[in-house]
């Protein structure tokens, strides 16, 4: 089972790039062939093999011999994994359903703010609703749910306020909503996620400031989805507690 649930999560990535190269530029996502990304040549269908295309390839295209980005095998990876703790977690059931869903509009979401370093609405709702049914298929009671919505609710306004105090500069409006249907997936795991989240933009904010050539003044923006979702998903599967590193460090 968790080889079929790899193999799942591998070609919903890779039909999620597709879906994030095409989206809002008039293209349909389920017609017209895939191309090179380098020549523009038609892809047979033993180049569209979600991992091993390019293991077989060498990282190279068959059409033109240019190197393949590291991107979609990496993203293949990474949805396949995660779709293999899911089961672990949640076994069959309902619940499982919808998470893979909220998880795959949430690669869709994270790809795209990477690419254009902006959420469309249409998947933030889809991805939201979803996650709204996860959290609520995954407590035993409406008292519970409304617990884990009323810390959703505040996580996301503190985000939304910082974007208005700082008239958008320290982060977009969308992130709102965004982490919003973030805590409402992880439920209990929601604040350790945020914090986690802070964490992972300050280490790779860090990191992007060093690399920089000395003397630089120009700014960088970075998108702050993809440190979103690290850290809320890193706070769910392993349920580590900020607060008690804490404790333990003071």
């Amino acid at each position: 089972m968790a080889i079929i649930f790899f193999a799942l999560g591998a070609i919903i990535a890779s039909f999620i790039g597709v879906l994030v190269v095409r989206l809002n530029t008039g293209q349909g996502f389920f017609t017209g062939r895939s191309r090179c990304d380098i020549c523009n040549a038609p892809l047979g269908l033993s180049a569209l093999v979600p991992i091993f295309s390019y293991l077989a390839g060498g990282g190279k295209s068959r059409c033109c011999g240019a190197f393949i980005s590291l991107a979609a095998p990496l993203t293949e990876l990474l949805l396949g994994g995660v779709f293999v703790l899911s089961y672990l977690q949640l076994g069959l059931s309902v619940v499982l359903f919808w998470m893979l869903l909220s998880l795959s509009l949430l690669l869709a979401l994270v790809l795209y703010d990477l690419a254009h370093q902006v959420l469309p609405s249409m998947l933030l709702v889809l991805f939201v609703l979803a996650s709204a049914v996860t959290g609520f298929l995954s407590v035993s009671s409406l008292a519970a749910f409304s617990c884990i919505f009323l810390v959703a609710f505040v996580i996301g306004l503190s985000l939304a306020l910082i974007h208005f105090l700082s008239r958008g500069r320290a982060m977009g409006f969308a992130d709102a909503p965004f982490v919003f249907g973030l805590a409402l997936l992880v439920g209990s795991a929601a604040l350790p996620g945020f914090i986690f989240s802070f964490w992972i933009g300050a280490v790779v904010g860090i990191f992007i400031l060093l690399k920089r050539p000395r003397g630089s003044r120009i700014g960088v923006e970075v998108p702050f989805a993809p440190f979103l979702a690290a850290g809320f998903l890193l706070a769910y599967f392993t349920q580590w507690n900020p607060f008690f590193f804490a404790v333990v460090l003071s």
